[in-house]
């Protein structure tokens, strides 16, 4: 799966950092879960806007 078909970069969102398409969140915080420790599932529990298709997932 090609990333760009999940992540977008838009300058009125979020000023221009990447976001989940269809989402106002970040990778990088979905990222920064991940290094604190969250789980996939706790993340998909939580942020019921993204799913385990998200690229970065």
């Amino acid at each position: 799966m090609d990333w760009e078909t999940r992540i977008t970069l838009n300058p009125d969102i979020l000023v221009g950092k990447p976001i989940i398409k269809g989402t106002r969140i970040a990778v990088e915080f979905i990222i920064d879960l991940l290094a604190q420790g969250w789980s996939i599932d706790e993340i998909l529990r939580n942020y019921p806007g993204i799913t385990v298709r998200s690229p970065i997932l």
